[in-house]
């Protein structure tokens, strides 16, 4: 693979001050990363001051929020400070491997892609066994999407997903919480001048009781998003 550093991965957070570092590292050791743009979101678990008070590596910049805003509104933030030519999002937790930016990254290096999405529905890696209702929900989710934007994604509400620089600069984001997952992927799904591709990644998804956050009632959200953008902007 090309090692030049074309990647700008960013990173929200809000209260993950268990994870937060190691994901960061991880991160950083991928050869092609040019910068990680951490957002936190107005942490209140003791994340705001481990990120204040740890010494990073030079390619590690960090944004906070006063209050918590959102994933919507801390992507925002990010988005609006990346370099590289290529952006990625990077959940704070563990339950995505940033090695997977390795393969998610060719299609794009090699010209042949403009977004690349890493499903954790298409098989093929280790998977944690998902919570029902979460999969059902999210096979909802995707059906629909691909009903409504004659599209073929398995997974929509994956958090992995990579893009060119000047695609995420052209969409202009109006969601602050969750809903900008849905948001994006209609955005995207929408311009049918963008060549998606998807890829199968790896899970490692958390229960309730070791951190999640994402409820059954984000999905009303992501429904009425979905709908809601297919006829505006």
């Amino acid at each position: 693979m090309n090692t030049e550093k074309v990647l700008s991965v960013v990173i929200p957070v809000y209260d993950e001050k268990e994870t937060i570092l190691r994901i960061i590292d991880k991160v950083l050791q991928l050869d092609f990363v040019k910068e990680i743009i951490v957002v936190d979101d107005g942490s209140k678990d003791g994340t705001t001051e481990l990120l204040r008070e740890a010494a990073f590596d030079g390619r590690v910049r960090i944004f906070f929020h006063d209050r918590n805003r959102g994933k919507g509104a801390a992507l925002r933030t990010g988005f609006g400070h990346v370099t590289g030519e290529i952006v990625a999002v990077q959940d704070a937790d563990l339950e995505y491997d940033p090695n997977e930016f390795a393969e998610m990254i060719k299609p794009i290096l090699e010209g042949v892609a403009d977004v690349v999405y890493g499903s954790r529905l298409s098989g093929g890696k280790p998977q944690r066994v998902h919570l029902f209702w979460h999969k059902l929900g999210n096979g909802f989710l995707t059906f629909l999407t691909d009903l409504l934007y004659n599209t073929t994604l398995s997974d929509m509400e994956t958090c992995y997903k990579m893009f060119r620089k000047n695609i995420i600069e052209t969409i202009r984001i109006r969601s602050d919480g969750f809903s900008v997952e849905p948001e994006l992927t209609a955005k995207i799904c929408k311009n049918k001048q963008w060549r998606v591709y998807e890829l199968p990644i790896s899970y490692y998804g958390r229960g309730y009781a070791e951190g999640k956050k994402i409820s059954w009632k984000h999905g009303f959200s992501a429904l009425w998003t979905l709908l809601k953008y297919r006829f505006t902007d």
